[in-house]
């Protein structure tokens, strides 16, 4: 076991401060004991529910689903009201305060941030997500993301790590921790120990592999956490994450049977953050029910395997009364062994002191209402987010010199061409649950170009057409589709510029399979194409052909506007550099 020096790095702690969390311990039941190493995801905010949470099971942390910061805030005030000892609430705002509640600020995806180049925009997002984090009675961010974006497909990270730089993610994750901590009394955790972004699976539904061997790690993933914990890292939270290589050269002998995630790995997890690189803060693991982690073994050896491994907290309750039970009889038959228990419970704790929750009353862990939602609204970190707009916008190819500047006289006539990926399940849901129509990408833009003075139309595929027939009470008529050919210069002659415009969020575009329509952009010697993703970065992988490309990160109203100001400036005005490289390392995308 590693010995917790509460005196040094993350926690600072004062002999006072240290004597409470000996004694807190000290005073401690087994059940109490084991109840501070859950975190667990409420389920309602109803207090019967949330006071059986904290005085059945005495959580030492939480998260929550979305909703209203006021709603988070009740929540919040209740589940201190009935912890004995006072609880970590957590949030994930890695893109801002949006990650907080429904309500609070969105600045910048961490991709858009990379694209910027500048820290201070990193520290900026920091402090938005650190202040709207208090402001609801939260007191953890489990962010910055600090994964590299070494694979393209790996989409579980590619918007969400800063780029594939090590040196930029580490500088990055730096600034944002830095703005986290502007905020007194809140905690950073960052995310996924010991570096997603090498393989393309996602851990929440396949295993996942970060295949360096030591050196290299050292060099990349080791140097990024390293720079964050010689800065005054709280937190990490530990991924579900196999590093073959690294292990094979620890144990030439090792099964691929024996071969574990990080979580369950005490050679990575205590050898590999404690030992080389000095972490003396609080882990936590991710979500347990993700597959990479419970495909390896029974969940009722699962539980203390993870906190035997190094990890202090377990994050996520399966059925409270069973995963408690098998917790508790794991401690109380030795396979959970005291030194082991006293060494987490010291951290959880210390960084509870470091926090300052131990000195708070009740009524001082969570801020007034007034005060929440002056947070929430604050106008200066809409600002924020103007400012990453403008400085992210990326022309990733110009191969055809002269497109930009657009302007009326030269292109009136604009198509804009909407593209999709596949629908998620999750978002047939959401879309069957109704709600307010919001504007698409394609008609954010074409209702901006117009007001410029293009005459701007989005194209209708054949597809669309026969679906719209069909929808009317007209029989279906397939040759609408087989019909869809004609000649080139009745195409050319129809518009003076297309845009095609990728809203893909996950897979590949969906760009129908009609003949000679315009989805794909095989027209890319007929007329000046100008490609733009508004979401995921790596779409010259699915259209190689386009000679202009740019990347904007999203669609949001601010970043619509600089991307049309942009369009209209001409190149200088893209101010972004490429994070990732959007060329996907295809030789092919620099056609």
């Amino acid at each position: 076991m590693m010995m917790v020096d509460l005196r040094a790095l993350p926690y600072c702690l004062s002999e006072e401060d240290i004597r409470w969390v000996r004694d807190t311990i000290g005073g401690m039941s087994d059940e109490e004991k084991v109840g501070q190493l859950f975190f667990q995801l409420t389920a309602s905010q109803d207090e019967t529910y949330l006071r059986e949470l904290m005085e059945k099971y005495h959580l030492g942390g939480c998260r929550y689903n979305p909703m209203p910061g006021a709603m988070v805030l009740k929540q919040n005030r209740i589940l201190q009201k009935y912890a004995k000892i006072p609880v970590f609430i957590a949030c994930n705002p890695e893109q801002g305060g949006n990650g907080v509640c429904v309500d609070g600020t969105f600045v910048s995806s961490q991709v858009k941030i990379g694209a910027t180049g500048k820290a201070d925009h990193a520290q900026a997002l920091g402090k938005v997500s650190g202040a709207q984090t208090y402001a609801t009675g939260c007191n953890m961010t489990f962010a910055p993301v600090v994964d590299i974006t070494y694979n393209w497909e790996c989409e579980e990270v590619l918007a969400r790590a800063y780029g594939h730089d090590p040196k930029m993610v580490a500088t990055m994750g730096k600034a944002y921790m830095d703005g986290v901590h502007q905020t007194p009394g809140v905690a950073a955790c960052a995310k996924h120990f010991p570096g997603n972004g090498q393989d393309h699976r996602d851990a929440h539904i396949s295993n996942n592999i970060n295949h360096f061997g030591e050196d290299d790690w050292m060099a990349s993933y080791g140097m990024v956490y390293k720079t964050l914990i010689d800065g005054g890292l709280d937190a990490v939270m530990g991924g579900h994450i196999m590093m073959p290589t690294y292990m094979q050269q620890l144990r030439p002998d090792i099964t691929m049977d024996e071969m574990m995630p990080a979580t369950l790995c005490p050679e990575i997890m205590t050898g590999l953050l404690r030992d080389k690189l000095g972490f003396n803060g609080m882990v936590v693991t991710d979500a347990s029910h993700m597959v990479a982690m419970t495909n390896r073994m029974k969940r009722k050896d699962m539980l203390p395997a993870a906190i035997n491994a190094g990890c202090d907290m377990f994050l996520f309750f399966n059925d409270p009364d069973e995963d408690f039970g098998t917790m508790l009889d794991a401690y109380r038959s030795g396979i959970i062994s005291e030194a082991r228990m006293d060494e987490a419970l010291t951290r959880i704790l210390g960084l509870k002191a470091k926090m300052g929750l131990h000195k708070k009353s009740v009524e001082e862990l969570c801020p007034t209402d007034e005060y929440c939602a002056a947070e929430l609204g604050n106008a200066a970190y809409r600002v924020v987010a103007q400012k990453v707009s403008q400085d992210s916008l990326t022309l990733v190819k110009y191969k055809d010199q002269g497109v930009l500047p657009l302007c009326p006289e030269k292109t009136k006539r604009v198509m804009i061409v909407s593209i999709k990926g596949p629908d998620s399940p999750m978002a047939a849901v959401i879309a069957a649950m109704g709600g307010p129509q919001k504007k698409s990408p394609a008609e954010k833009l074409r209702d901006r170009l117009i007001e410029k003075g293009f005459d701007a139309f989005i194209y209708v595929s054949p597809l669309d057409k026969i679906l719209a027939e069909v929808k009317a009470g007209k029989p279906f008529n397939l040759n609408v589709y087989f019909a869809g050919k004609h000649a080139i210069s009745d195409f050319t002659a129809e518009q003076d510029l297309v845009i095609s415009l990728f809203d893909v969020a996950n897979g590949h575009p969906v760009f129908g399979v009609a003949k000679g329509g315009g989805e794909i952009p095989w027209y890319v010697h007929e007329l000046p194409v100008v490609g733009i993703s508004v979401n995921k970065p790596t779409m010259l992988s699915d259209a190689p052909m386009l000679r202009t490309y740019i990347n904007t990160y999203d669609a949001n109203d601010d970043t619509m506007d600089a991307l049309v100001d942009a369009l209209m400036t001409g190149p200088e005005a893209f101010k972004g550099s490429d994070p990732i490289d959007s060329y996907c390392g295809l030789w092919d995308t620099h056609m």
